[in-house]
């Protein structure tokens, strides 16, 4: 790679974006960590002008700003998009250090470069977000050419460090990651007359989707939900909707064991009067789709809270979309919900997802839902499908499956 050599593989860039987006930071407010780098750093180098920006698609865009005016620069303007492709060629020694961009031609004609009093001295370093893709840059800016000696180097370096422990919170999200993971139920193993998968993919390290089931006296019972929002945010919220519609729905089963079934719309009314409140003190709320199979005869009682992302896959032929059932957890006070049913025949199989999957289809509706599972048979077709398919275009949203297939010879 030459030194203005800016160009990044097409893959790449796309996984490098989408990297960029997982950090959800792109156009946060200021934050005073990150304004005490870019003071420390022109107080230890004496230089006017220090930033720390992320590298977005067609623009730079600066989350801290010390010694000049910046909030987005058209991407083509900029030196760092050339740190950041240096990253990818030069992992060893990713720094860009130039004493003065003005002597080099494609540099020259950068507005902040050929203005009167414009920059000289650069020196960025890439920070990199989830998966290890450069996301953005922290720099050095100076009006007088100048270089920096074998210890200002090093004390760069650990400035840049600095600003990658802040950008990334890396610690953090890898623990809230690994427990969000641990979360999700083991596999149910071998249920007879059945066949079951299931996926979890958060667009970001964590994120606001779950699934779980678990067998109950008659069969299993399970839930795919997705509470609005990313991060860590949606992800605490997460697990205390999880936990509550497991508590109550076992509640209630144990309470109605020796009489009638338990009433599922009863479960999510439970579940949304014991979290009305951090519903509300969030402004968010939580679609669902909670069910009970029985498995001897393929019968299947659900609540659709909102989700509306469910399909049974007839083994002959065709998918149809189960039908919605009421507001979404966390809307309205003392709403209500009420249950459904639907036989699964053999060889039917449903699919539960959320709408990150729908992000990733052309139509992006529920007749595009539909013709995806046309042509998956098994629950394990389901899961590769999606998961190629994710491959192939990264999320914005995160991206849940569960599938349960009958046996051809139930």
């Amino acid at each position: 790679m030459t030194l203005v050599d800016a160009h990044i593989d097409a893959d790449l860039e796309e996984a490098r974006l989408h990297s960029v987006q997982q950090l959800n930071v792109l156009d946060s407010p200021p934050e005073d960590r990150f304004a005490q780098i870019t003071r420390m750093a022109k107080a230890v180098f004496g230089v006017p002008m220090s930033t720390v920006s992320l590298l977005d698609r067609d623009r730079q865009w600066f989350k801290a700003v010390d010694g000049i005016e910046l909030q987005n620069l058209p991407r083509e303007q900029t030196v760092c998009q050339v740190t950041v492709a240096r990253a990818y060629d030069h992992p060893e020694d990713p720094a860009l250090i130039i004493p003065d961009v003005s002597k080099v031609p494609a540099f020259a004609e950068i507005p902040q470069v050929a203005a009167d009093g414009g920059i000289r001295f650069y020196a960025g370093y890439p920070l990199y977000g989830p998966g290890g893709h450069p996301v953005g840059t922290f720099c050095l800016y100076d009006t007088q050419a100048r270089e920096l000696t074998t210890e200002q180097q090093a004390a760069f370096r650990e400035l840049a460090a600095w600003a990658q422990r802040e950008i990334a919170n890396t610690d953090d999200l890898e623990r809230a990651a690994l427990v969000q993971r641990q979360l999700l139920p083991p596999p149910l193993g071998t249920v007879p007359g059945w066949s079951i998968a299931a996926m979890c993919l958060p667009a970001f390290a964590v994120g606001g989707d779950f699934y779980d089931h678990y067998p109950w006296t008659d069969g299993l019972v399970f839930t795919v939900a997705d509470v609005m929002g990313k991060g860590l945010g949606a992800a605490i919220l997460t697990a205390t909707v999880r936990s509550a519609i497991r508590a109550a729905s076992r509640a209630l089963d144990a309470a109605a064991r020796n009489a009638t079934d338990t009433d599922l719309g009863q479960v999510v009314g439970t579940v949304a009067d014991q979290l009305a409140d951090d519903f509300a003190g969030t402004e968010t709320f939580a679609t669902a789709f909670h069910a009970r199979l029985h498995t001897d005869d393929g019968r299947l009682e659900y609540v659709d809270a909102g989700h509306g992302l469910s399909v049974v896959r007839r083994s002959t032929g065709g998918v149809e979309s189960l039908n919605g059932g009421g507001l979404p957890i966390g809307i309205l006070r003392d709403e209500t919900w009420d249950t459904a049913r639907v036989d699964l025949g053999p060889g039917d199989m449903l699919v539960i997802t959320s709408d990150g999957l729908l992000d990733l289809l052309p139509a992006g509706d529920d007749a595009a839902l539909r013709a995806l599972f046309d042509d998956t048979a098994t629950p394990s077709d389901v899961c590769s499908m999606v998961t190629e398919l994710v491959a192939s275009r990264p999320p914005i949203d995160d991206v849940t499956v569960l599938a349960i297939r009958r046996d051809e010879t139930a």
